[in-house]
């Protein structure tokens, strides 16, 4: 086993989980097989009971791991599907040592740091690394791992311990470190500062690391100059000094390593280069300049509580990234927050109240992310209800399903105190309840979670289309609260219909209202399992009734577009253009362009 060791230095956000991919990608454009972990040094066995402020998403894996959204960037570059160990945390190692203890594996001794947690570090990679994760037999041929954080973290100091010992331990040939640090560019003259850099790899070789290759943000590419200071002063050849500048979208970061040979220098570390073939980026290039040259723009209101952190949506995002791609048009995402849609706004602070209304009417289509506590809700159940009766494309996920059924039940059922228990539990309407399996003492991993199996009730419904008129579906969960199964058949007596479900037949899983062009909320998160050329079927269902798009079923289980066709299942987008007169700032940030300034999209 080869292993690729990504550090990073000077300040965090780098980008050394799309640098961890984007080696991956280069590796398998090679012929290499490929797996990834990510190390993240909090004392949280996962991620799954962190806020979005904090870490961003939460990405859910097919075996239910909750882990670091960087295990979805994995996952989408490299197509793999990872497992819950491939997330190594501080919680988890110090658990796992503990528990030794307890049963008294240790026969006694003192447990300490050093030697027992850094061998479990130690022994944990070695054994995640062994598992296949691309769908084939036997394990990989590279394993890439990611440290979390900032050289110098005082939380990261066990691992680089035990990195430093793994090293030395897999031998010359075996182990490659990529430092990815930061050169700013100071003045006017676009001066390009190395001393940042000097500092963080200094910093890195005191803690026994010495890296092979320096990948270096910035705002342009490296002058030779500064690279031959980097290489003098940090003993890296200039020719394993990479330049990652800004560029329109991520897609294009694994042929910026490949046009600096970032593959030979990393070949050569593992002495790999007599069994590696020249990199093919074929499919990979026509997908990143396909979407260069889109001109045409679907606009996709997004309303959720998050909406000044990207990261807290980026799997919605790319999904919407990956479906807009196959529908051959620009995406333009607006970020609307979810309580500005509501009637004490409108008191508080108009102007807000307005622009948000602007975004939500000026939209192709609506989408209603996933979300827990009750700030933005009622917010959200606007949205839906405008949706609903304006005939704007709609998708709602998790939270979106459930927020969906609330309106319908009060709107349409005329239940006006109809509610979800986790917002109102002394609601007389539950159309949401908690779900009987679920605790409400402990909250980590103790949701429904990971691939579950979704069956389809009703034959010629849009969600079975768009996935291919299959009979049933596994998709990825994260939910506490489920539709009430007391109240479905009142519901569809009314109107919608619960065209997915439970091998059980009493959970809902995919709800639809057939006299709306697009309507549709589903209780998994379907954005997960989504790739780039090969979207998520409903996301692209949602995209393309936005483009005015004739959606023809496949037979692979994902759906092709016919382009030009105005059916009258889509013609509803039509109307709601953005022709009201409302126009938003826009920024680009890498491909996907925002309403709202944020700090990036990856």
């Amino acid at each position: 086993m080869k292993y690729v060791l990504v550090t990073g230095g000077v300040v965090s956000g780098l980008g050394k989980g799309v640098t961890a991919s984007s080696i991956g990608v280069l590796l398998q454009a090679c012929g290499f097989r490929v797996t990834s972990i990510k190390i993240d040094p909090y004392l949280n066995t996962d991620a799954g009971t962190m806020s979005p402020f904090e870490h961003g998403e939460v990405f859910v894996l097919d075996d239910g791991g909750e882990v670091d959204l960087d295990l979805g960037n994995y996952e989408r570059f490299l197509d793999l599907k990872l497992t819950r160990d491939n997330n190594i945390t501080t919680g988890k190692i110090y658990q796992s040592v503990i528990e030794k203890e307890r049963r008294g594996d240790y026969l006694g001794k003192t447990v300490q740091v050093v030697p027992h947690i850094t061998d479990a570090i130690q022994e944990w990679i070695e054994c995640v690394a062994q598992i296949p994760v691309d769908g084939k037999e036997g394990p990989a041929d590279v394993c890439v791992i990611e440290l979390g954080g900032t050289i110098g973290d005082i939380e990261s100091m066990p691992f680089i311990e035990a990195l430093g010992q793994f090293s030395y331990r897999v031998g010359p040939g075996n182990f490659c470190l990529v430092h990815v640090s930061l050169v700013p560019v100071l003045n006017v003259v676009g001066e390009q500062k190395t001393k940042p850099t000097q500092h963080s790899v200094r910093q890195l070789r005191g803690l026994g690391l010495t890296p092979n290759l320096l990948a270096c943000r910035s705002s342009k590419e490296l002058d030779d100059n500064v690279k031959e200071k980097l290489s003098q002063f940090c003993h890296v050849p200039s020719s394993s000094i990479l330049t990652l500048y800004d560029v329109p979208n991520i897609w294009h970061i694994p042929l910026l390593l490949r046009d600096q040979k970032a593959h030979e220098a990393i070949l050569k570390t593992l002495n790999l280069r007599g069994v590696a073939t020249e990199p093919n980026f074929k499919e990979w290039i026509a997908t990143t300049k396909v979407y260069d040259k889109f001109h045409e723009m679907v606009r996709i209101a997004m309303v959720g509580k998050y909406t000044n952190l990207s990261d807290a949506y980026l799997s919605v995002l790319k999904a919407l990234l990956h479906a807009s791609t196959a529908c051959n048009h620009k995406l333009v995402v607006d970020l609307v927050p979810a309580e500005h849609l509501e009637d004490d706004t409108s008191k508080e602070d108009p102007d807000a109240y307005k622009a948000a209304w602007g975004l939500l009417k000026g939209a192709n289509g609506i989408l209603v992310p996933g979300g827990f506590g009750d700030r933005g809700v009622e917010g959200k159940i606007l949205a839906a209800k405008y949706a609903r009766e304006n005939n704007i494309p709609y998708l709602g996920i998790c939270l979106g399903m459930q927020i969906a059924v609330i309106e319908f039940s009060r709107s349409v059922l005329g239940l006006h105190d109809a509610n979800s228990t986790e917002f109102d539990p002394k609601t007389e309407n539950p159309c949401v309840i908690f779900m009987p399996e679920g605790s409400k003492t402990h909250m980590g991993g103790t949701m429904r979670l990971g691939s579950r199996r979704t069956y389809f009730h009703v034959a010629d419904c849009k969600s079975a289309k768009l996935y291919g008129n299959a009979s049933f579906v596994d998709e990825r969960h994260r939910h506490r609260y489920e539709v009430n199964p007391d109240m479905i058949s009142q519901l569809e007596s009314a109107g919608l219909s619960f065209v997915g479900k439970d091998e059980t037949g009493k959970r809902m899983e995919i709800v639809e209202c057939p006299s709306h062009p697009f309507f549709i909320g589903a209780q998994f998160h379907p954005e997960f399992k989504s790739r780039p050329g090969k979207p998520s079927p409903l996301f692209l269902g949602l995209i393309s009734a936005a483009c005015e798009r004739t959606i023809v079923p496949a037979s692979n289980g994902y759906s092709k577009l016919t382009n030009g066709i105005h059916s009258p299942l889509l013609k509803a987008a039509a109307a709601h253009n953005g022709n009201n007169g409302f126009k938003s700032s826009n920024s680009s940030l890498n491909g996907v362009y925002t309403s709202t300034t944020t700090n990036g999209v990856c």
